[in-house]
């Protein structure tokens, strides 16, 4: 393993990975990996989920097809260096934040949705001009398999490798030194994550889940809510790290939900859900056990239907659930839905902050109030309204968790940020040595004053930069009259530095506007004359 990493890491030291045009031609290979290899992907997802043709498609591709298609576009406006504001001490020098890649980068992926959230970070961390070693997982095994065969014959072979395996290749991986490590999946695995991490100090983007709580408020259209609410629950049969885990509401709404959801999963699934192709299967029998050890004691509304032999788990809704029974204290990952009676949105708010922060957390209602109450009083990776897990799907939100949820976030320009360290870049020459002379030693009353002005006065370009304008223009004619022979020497001095300025030669960015240069320009130079005559002469 160790030589694998290294392998990697020389192939990202060559420099290859850095050039804009060579991540594009990566990514649009990515792009036709997942067009040309389609129906094999969708295979190996299928016969690890039972996931249906449509469905693999538009709760994976379509995600990682639009993702790319938005980095092609962006990407050469993220590359670039961005200007950084400037005192008075370096104005005529050059500051700016340059983003570069990390280096090595570790992307571990979850068997659950396990293209996306494997193939979804490779695109920032291709983006941002890394190398990386990814690692699906072996739960997910058919798609593990697939992904390996297919990646390298699209991608570069030496920079970006997948590594398949179990607990022990994954132990061995942790022991390498990488330069990020972004992890998806459980919390206790995030700690063993983040731990290996610490040895070499690496940063890690952990992406943990939780219980997303549900709040569903008297005045809301409860038939849209309820809907909304079981798309999010059992897509996917309830193996969604952003699905709504429980529904938090007053007693009088209780059988209300529990008749509309059934109704709602009768019009998804049909009237044999078991042979309904848009419902998939638990993963594997460890969790199909797990989540039959959830439903031990509890009232069951409707479903509760299982099948070891074929791992399926019906629709369940659970009423009258006491919060401090087992299905209350783990994330549920499967297709039951508690509900919990609170009063009112007060207690849910004191019912959510008692556990730990959720991955997301959704509010139904037309009370704007309310929701910004809610919003408010509450702490979670995301919050939506009036809807469930959409936000994961706008990758202009980033995507993430606070506290045990996870740390961290990426899709969209977040990836790219999350993959890329902004390098501060500060340019200067030889020149204008008598502004340093403000911090050379020895030091005085005089030079800490001036010092004040040069490195802490900022100036606007309204009316208080017209006054100091014309303050300023009084005392240089005073000044003028005054040290005629020391400014004459000077006007050439500053003539040629605007004309620098305003025709910059070689610059990584374009000159500004002529008019704020000229007025940027006029007032740096006389503060600066201002100050060093003042050195001078005092």
């Amino acid at each position: 393993m160790e030589h694998q990493v290294q392998r990697v890491r020389d192939a990202f030291l060559s420099g290859r990975s850095r050039p804009l045009r060579f991540r594009l031609q990566q990514l649009e290979a990515l792009r036709r990996m997942l067009q040309e290899r389609e129906k094999d992907i969708v295979a190996a997802i299928g016969a690890d989920l039972r996931k249906s043709e449509f469905n693999a498609y538009i709760q994976e591709f379509l995600t990682l097809l639009g993702e790319i298609d938005l980095v092609l576009e962006k990407l050469p406006e993220w590359v670039k260096a961005t200007p950084a504001k400037k005192n008075m001490l370096i104005m005529l020098d050059e500051a700016y934040i340059q983003p570069e890649p990390l280096g090595v980068v570790l992307i571990i992926g979850a068997w659950n949705y396990p293209l996306v959230l494997l193939i979804q970070p490779l695109i920032g961390a291709i983006a941002a001009g890394n190398a990386v070693i990814m690692k699906p997982s072996e739960v997910s095994e058919n798609t593990a398999k697939i992904l390996a065969k297919l990646l390298p014959q699209y991608l570069d072979q030496d920079l970006y490798v997948v590594v398949n395996g179990g607990v022990e290749e994954t132990t061995e991986l942790l022991k390498q030194q990488f330069d990020h490590i972004l992890y998806t999946g459980n919390t206790m695995v995030g700690k063993i994550i983040m731990e290996a991490a610490a040895k070499h100090l690496t940063p890690v983007t952990l992406e943990l889940g939780g219980k997303s709580p549900c709040y569903v408020d008297r005045d809301c259209d409860l038939d849209v809510a309820c809907r909304r609410i079981a798309w999010g629950k059992y897509m996917n049969c309830g193996q969604t790290c952003v699905a709504p885990d429980y529904i938090l509401c007053e007693s009088s709404l209780q059988n209300q939900i529990v008749q509309k959801v059934k109704e709602t999963v009768k019009e998804f699934y049909g009237e044999n859900i078991k042979e309904s192709p848009d419902y998939e299967r638990i993963i594997n029998l460890r969790h199909f056990k797990r989540i039959l050890s959830l439903l031990e004691g509890q009232k069951i509304a409707f479903g509760g239907e299982t099948d070891e032999a074929t791992r399926y788990v019906a629709p369940t809704v659970l009423i009258d659930v006491d919060p401090e029974s087992k299905v209350m204290q783990e994330e549920i990952f499967g297709p039951i839905l508690p509900i919990v009676s609170v009063k009112n949105a007060e207690e849910a708010i004191r019912f959510i902050n008692e556990r730990e922060k959720p991955l997301a957390f959704y509010v139904f209602s037309h009370n704007d109030k309310l929701v910004k109450r809610m919003i408010e009083g509450t702490s979670s990776g995301a919050v939506t309204v009036n809807d469930v897990v959409v936000h994961f799907m706008l990758n202009s939100l980033p995507f993430g968790g606070v506290g045990s949820s996870g740390m961290g976030a990426y899709h969209g320009k977040h990836s790219f940020d999350t993959f890329s360290h902004q390098r501060s870049c500060l340019l200067r020459n030889f020149k204008r040595e008598f502004v340093n002379k403000l911090r050379y030693p020895p030091n005085s009353q005089s030079k800490v004053e001036w010092a004040k002005f040069v490195l802490l006065k900022q100036f606007s370009k309204g009316k208080l930069g017209l006054l100091l304008l014309t303050f300023l223009g009084a005392v240089v004619a005073v000044l003028v009259k005054k040290y005629q022979a020391v400014l004459r020497r000077k006007a050439l001095l500053i003539f040629l530095a605007v004309h620098r300025l305003c025709c910059p030669m070689n610059s990584r960015f374009q000159a500004p506007a002529l008019l704020r240069v000229r007025w940027e320009l006029l007032v740096l130079f006389l503060c600066t004359e201002l100050a060093k005559l003042r050195y001078v002469f005092f």
